[in-house]
């Protein structure tokens, strides 16, 4: 008739006069509404509720019940039991059924509608009936999208620990220990965050701990590296554009803040934006707005901005490349990310994580360690840190041995060992008692000038048109060889 499904009551009333009217009042609609159970106290209906809540998709109370536990604070212990469970309010405390005070302080404490028992010479049904009837269909209605939204926030709160779990923090090292803490304090604020460390060190790791950790993990975390956009394109991914606005803009464009809306965006190699983009990004941490490109009014957002560089921010100031006032509203909390080499005792626990982790995907059996292989890695510099060390572990699985040992470990690092053996050419040291194959060792060198050039340069677009590439062509490389 009016929904699908049957309507399961709980009926709070110790006055049969009463639960009469309330049976009469449903008889018409006995097909879909059914008290399920008639209880005469509030302690005895609250101890039926946390056994079976689940039986009941509404309550009908009398607001002043025997037991003692009665109106406001039966309410409000019911919604503990059940945050879902929708609750129709049958009182005398009033005869004005516009009562607002009386029905602010239900609504307040989780009723969802209440009525009158009075006037009193009605015997056989509740007063206002078709109200009274109207307001249990609209109370089943919202209890559905209430159970809905639920089992849609428990999902993302299961994402959201799935996603944690994958990108822990691996390490138990002092240096993890103060970098975890730092992590813990910025996930309690909504203060823009700047992390900062080396390449490869785990600063997107570090953002994603502080979003999935924070108020905002059940909305949206956005991820961009502004080195990889075209100069001429980063406004309009930013910010979006309007329908119209430039020739080919044949449809609305979201801005990746609007993405973002309510939740986080994080701000990759933050000091690759160029000076126009620097200019926007500094009014919509100012004013809360974003300008899009065709459209006039301004809109309101609420992001959180972490920002990572791995460069010397401050140089970058000085030399007029990055605005001063854009940093200092950026590091407001400043985080730094330490080297691998600084922190020796977490190389073997990332290794055996990386080795568990990994083998299984790549269906291989986790092998284990000499000693001469584990102190060769343990001292080794790890130039591109975590990266590199998990670059590392996928080529040690590739050569499925069960034991690695200090030969497997040199090559894997790419440390070939020198001898007398040892041809040169050109520079490049080749050992004739680990002779790789052609794509094994241009990977290594392709990897190691990458990172090379990376390292002699002022950015990550000054690394690209060394190498003749497209920055789009950079990072697409750089993230196949791990470096990004």
């Amino acid at each position: 008739m009016f929904l699908e499904g049957i309507i399961n009551v709980l009926l709070i009333e110790d006055e049969e006069f009463d639960v009469r009217r309330v049976i009469n009042t449903i008889k018409p609609f006995s097909e879909q509404i059914k008290i399920g159970k008639i209880v005469s106290d509030g302690k005895g209906a609250l101890e039926l509720l946390k056994e079976k809540s689940e039986r009941f998709d509404l309550v009908i109370m009398d607001f002043q019940i025997a037991g003692g536990l009665m109106g406001e604070e039966l309410i409000h212990k019911i919604k503990e039991v059940d945050s879902a469970l929708q609750i129709i309010v049958v009182t005398k405390m009033t005869i004005n059924i516009s009562d607002y005070a009386f029905a602010n302080k239900l609504m307040k404490a989780g009723a969802f509608w209440y009525c009158t028992k009075y006037p009193g010479d009605i015997e056989e049904f509740i007063y206002q009936p078709t109200d009274f009837i109207i307001s249990i269909f609209n109370a089943f209605e919202k209890r559905k999208l209430e159970l809905e939204r639920l089992r849609v926030n428990q999902k993302l709160v299961r994402n959201a620990e799935e996603t944690l779990e994958q990108k822990r923090m691996v390490g138990e090292s002092p240096e993890i220990f103060r970098l975890k803490e730092q992590i813990a304090k910025c996930s309690q604020s909504t203060i823009n965050v700047l992390i900062r460390g080396a390449s490869g060190t785990g600063k997107e790791l570090v953002a994603y701990n502080i979003h999935y950790n924070s108020a905002r993990k059940l909305e949206n975390f956005v991820i961009i590296n502004c080195g990889s956009l075209p100069h001429d394109l980063v406004e309009s991914e930013l910010f979006g554009y309007e329908k119209g606005a430039f020739t080919g803009a044949d449809k609305k464009k979201l801005g990746l803040f609007e993405v973002a809306h309510n939740g986080t965006i994080f701000l990759d190699e933050v000091t690759e934006l160029p000076l126009p983009a620097q200019v926007k990004l500094l009014r919509v941490i100012q004013d809360g707005e974003i300008e899009k490109i065709g459209r006039t009014e301004k809109i309101k957002v609420d992001v959180r901005i972490l920002a990572a560089t791995n460069r010397n921010i401050e140089e970058e100031v000085k030399a007029k490349r990055f605005r001063e006032d854009l940093y200092y509203r950026l590091n407001v909390l400043p985080i730094h990310v330490p080297d691998l080499k600084y922190r020796t005792t977490d190389i073997p626990i990332l290794l055996d994580y990386f080795l568990t982790t990994m083998s299984i995907d790549m269906i291989r059996e986790k092998p284990t360690f000499e000693d001469d292989a584990m102190k060769l890695l343990v001292n080794y510099d790890w130039p591109g840190n975590v990266r590199e060390l998990k670059n590392v572990v996928q080529r040690l699985l590739f050569y499925d041995e069960k034991i690695i040992t200090l030969k497997d470990a040199k090559l894997a690092i790419g440390k070939y060992g020198f001898s007398e053996d040892i041809d040169e050419q050109n520079g490049i040291t080749f050992d004739r008692e680990n002779i790789l194959p052609l794509r094994d060792l241009e990977l290594l060198v392709r990897e190691k000038y990458f990172m090379f050039v990376r390292d002699n340069s002022n950015s990550d677009t000054d690394a690209a048109k060394k190498l003749g590439l497209a920055p789009p062509n950079y990072f697409r490389m750089a993230k196949e060889l791990g470096m990004k």
